[in-house]
């Protein structure tokens, strides 16, 4: 079982309504590799508070074998135990670094010992137990009871030795990353290109989808904020005003056909045809906002027979 891949998932569907949100925690901030280039982050404590939110966990509580699996071995709990999530990366080709910190409430023992049992290794680092995959390129660390650290093996002893010495990330991306968590409930920011993407079913780029001009993006940025109302917002910054508008037409171009292929989800046609894309300048921007109700029929989310939306609401266990 890939115990990271576990929490990360059940996160990241994990996010809620808040009018005005903390920043991202700064002692999460400050283990980042100073390098990073791309950022990403969810509230999941507001998802504890949401409507959206509780409705989502619940039915990742009820139907997630693998995360039922989790829970039994290690006794964490994602859907409940997790508080925040910040992945960073460093957006390089050749020598790529990423991070995944997680701050909540963890048995680090109890988890140590279930991953050994499944074939980890451990290793003592700086004074802390970091724990390898069976191949020693990749491990998790807990810092103390409420702050994890995972990633490749050089990242997560970056992490560590950043603990005694913070290295500030960049400025720029540093603002950005301020004013999207305390504005969205999950966000994400970019300073790199977009990777290249292959046409569906490894067909060439044709004049009408040239794919190829979205690795024209300079940087990009974008949040969710889950409620009565489900409101996605995006921005990608071009070098010119005539590739803003070339990806604009593309990206519209592209909903359009979703929408189009769409024809046996007919909610998951109305929200593609609720998606706007216009460009400004050098800028692209996306919007998209529905209600709730129609986000769960389009991802066809459907109750547990011994467990509704308002049945029960997960939070914090005693």
């Amino acid at each position: 079982m890939n115990m990271k891949a576990s929490i990360l998932a059940a996160a990241s569907v994990a996010m809620g309504f808040a009018g005005l949100l903390p920043a991202a925690d700064p002692q999460l901030l400050a283990l980042v590799m100073p390098d990073a280039k791309a950022m990403a982050g969810v509230n999941v404590d507001q998802a504890k508070t949401s409507p959206f939110g509780q409705y989502v966990l619940l039915h990742i509580q009820a139907q997630s074998q693998q995360l039922q699996q989790l829970v039994m071995l290690t006794g964490f709990d994602p859907t409940q135990d997790l508080d925040e999530l910040l992945v960073a990366s460093n957006g390089a080709q050749s020598q790529p670094s990423s991070l995944v910190l997680a701050r909540g409430t963890f048995n680090a023992a109890r988890i140590q010992a279930a991953a050994v049992a499944g074939g980890a290794t451990t290793q003592s680092y700086d004074g802390a137990t970091l724990v390898l995959d069976p191949m020693g390129k990749n491990g998790f660390v807990f810092l103390n009871g409420t702050i994890a650290v995972a990633g490749d093996l050089a990242s997560v002893k970056g992490a560590l030795d950043r603990q005694n010495a913070p290295a500030s990330i960049d400025p720029a991306l540093l603002v950005q990353v301020n004013q999207l968590s305390t504005s969205q409930d999950a966000w994400g920011v970019s300073e790199v290109p977009p990777p290249a993407i292959a046409p569906p079913g490894g067909a060439s780029s044709t004049p009408s989808i040239p794919l190829s001009a979205l690795q024209k993006i300079t940087q990009s940025s974008g949040g969710v904020k889950f409620g009565a109302q489900i409101v996605v917002t995006a921005n990608a910054q071009t070098a010119t005003a005539n590739d803003a508008s070339s990806i604009a037409g593309i990206l519209q171009f592209l909903a359009n056909m979703g929408q189009m292929q769409a024809q046996q989800n007919p909610q998951a046609a109305a929200i593609l045809k609720s998606i706007a894309v216009t460009s400004n300048g050098n800028t692209v921007q996306l919007s998209l906002s529905i209600p709730e109700a129609q986000a769960e029929a389009a991802f066809q989310l459907k109750p547990n027979a011994t467990a509704t939306p308002n049945s029960r609401r997960p939070g914090k266990r005693l």
